[in-house]
């Protein structure tokens, strides 16, 4: 399955224009994700909240993730303050990887912001979440909170601006993008073996774990014949045909 390290900003110190601050609006916006990411079946780590951009690139460092995916709001210089809009993704020059992914949630933003034409993937070699990663990264800066129509904007559409990141992850990864549905306990049915949890909803693709007749999966969503699930901390794709839900 795909595994994404999720690292909303630990900035508390940049205030909103609004209310309140840049850790906690990108915090929310990453919890509006995660219902989006497991439906899809996506498995993911975030950061610790309570530590700063360095202990959370050590984190990322310190597993094996497909992608890490920076969660910022940005900031005019003092003097300039309140005077600049848009959003910004940041990739590092030499990464195919990181590029791709910019383009394509840059594409994902410009639906929904109001200023499209002022959404753009950036190259850059300065940024540390962005620069000392191991799995390729991007820094996204999703409006300016010192500007007070983007930081309403934040605020109004953490939804909207989840939805659209996580369809993006997706493209991305290859895999669909699944609404979520309320979370349920689902029963694996099969009176033989067991039944095959697998990367996508494909009985081509690749066996990730499996569950005995009569064990319990945590059922996240549906797409065709296919739920996405987890089982024992593996989140992938079951058959529908052969989980009961509860």
């Amino acid at each position: 399955m795909p595994y994404l390290f999720l690292s909303p900003s630990t900035q508390e110190f940049n205030p909103y224009v609004t209310t309140q601050n840049e850790e906690y609006w990108m915090n929310l916006l990453a919890d509006r994700m995660e219902p989006y990411l497991l439906a899809s079946g996506i498995g993911f780590t975030r950061n610790d909240p309570d530590q700063n951009a360095a202990a959370a690139i050590r984190q990322s460092n310190a597993g094996t993730y497909d992608f890490h995916l920076a969660l910022h709001s940005n900031a005019a210089p003092p003097e300039k303050s309140g005077q600049f809009r848009g959003v910004d993704f940041y990739y590092y020059p030499s990464s195919a990887q990181g590029l791709r992914m910019a383009e394509i949630l840059t594409e994902e933003i410009r639906k929904i912001y109001p200023l499209p034409e002022l959404v753009q993937p950036r190259p850059t070699t300065l940024i540390g979440e962005v620069r000392r990663t191991k799995a390729p990264s991007v820094l996204a800066e999703l409006g300016y909170h010192d500007n007070p129509e983007d930081a309403q904007w934040i605020e109004d559409n953490l939804d909207r601006i989840a939805q659209a990141l996580v369809r993006g992850v997706c493209e991305y990864f290859g895999v669909p993008f699944i609404e979520p549905s309320p979370v349920q306990k689902g029963i694996v049915t099969v009176s033989w073996g067991s039944l095959n949890i697998r990367d996508l909803p494909d009985l081509n693709a690749a066996v990730l774990t499996s569950a005995p007749g009569g064990a319990e999966l945590t059922v996240y969503g549906v797409s065709g014949n296919w739920y996405s699930v987890s089982y024992r901390g593996i989140v992938g794709y079951a058959s529908t045909a052969f989980v009961v839900l509860q």
